[in-house]
Order: structure tokens, then sequence, then C-alpha cells
């Protein structure tokens, strides 16, 4: 009964996490040199499904079991190549006077900022409709 909480709480968390992630990209656009020298690369967020605790001791004890929920698989650096701009004067410039800039793409972010924020509103909604179903169901049978 409460494992829709558990269910909806994991997506909230998995899509605070994207957009902890989709910030920093965006804050790093124009970082042209990181503690390894070069720019910054662009992250992303890989999501898998998380089991249920009951449904993993269902699975030990010869059950089925079923996946559910969402859990960080890991971030994961972008391997797009680096944009490249002639601007001699700066101080990060090669020799030949080519700028290396972070492979983040501005407009993307933004779109991938809409769709996580949209996920973690379909998880809140989720969330609040269980609950409202719990209290529902309460009412009734008292």
């Amino acid at each position: 009964m409460f494992g829709t909480f558990d269910i909806a709480a994991s997506g909230m968390e998995a899509q605070r996490i994207r957009l902890n992630t989709i910030s920093s990209n965006l804050s790093n656009v124009n970082t042209t040199r990181g503690t390894n020298g070069d720019p910054y690369r662009r992250r992303d967020v890989v999501f898998s499904s998380a089991p249920n605790f009951d449904d993993t001791l269902s699975a030990n004890s010869g059950g089925q079991g079923s996946s559910v929920g969402v859990k960080i698989s890991g971030v994961i650096e972008d391997t797009k190549p680096f944009k490249v701009v002639y601007e001699p004067g700066h101080p990060d410039a090669g020799s030949n006077g080519y700028l290396r800039l972070p492979n983040v793409n501005v407009v993307e972010e933004m779109v991938n900022m809409i769709s996580a924020m949209r996920a973690y509103e379909a998880n809140v909604t989720a969330f609040k409709t269980s609950k409202d179903m719990i209290s529902s169901s309460l009412e009734i049978g008292g």
C-alpha cells in the first residue's frame, strides 16, 4: 500500500539530482579550463530501476520479484567533442589562437531542465494522489 510513496519519492530524488547536474552544466558553459586543464565536459545522469525491498525478499525466497522505483546508476561525462572558436586574445587559447569551449548546448540543457521539472511534478502528483486515496479509504472505513 505504501510502496507508491517509495516509488514517487525515488523519482523525485532522481529528478532533483538530474536538475542539479543540469544546473552544473549551465553554470559551466564558459569554463575553459578545469582542474585537468581541459574545458568543462557536460555531465548527464543515468537512471535505472531500483528493486523494492519486499520484492527482493520474495525473489530470495523463490518468488519472481519485480523492480520498482528509480535509482541513480551514475553521472557520466558526455564524449561529444569540445567547441572550437578562433579567439587569439583569450588566455586559454592555444598557440594557433583557437579556444576550446565546453561541449554544453544551452538550448539542450534548458529542454532537459523543463523535462526534469515536469517529471518531478508528475512524481509529486502521484505522491499526493496516493496520499489522498489512502486518506479517503481511511474515512470510508472509519
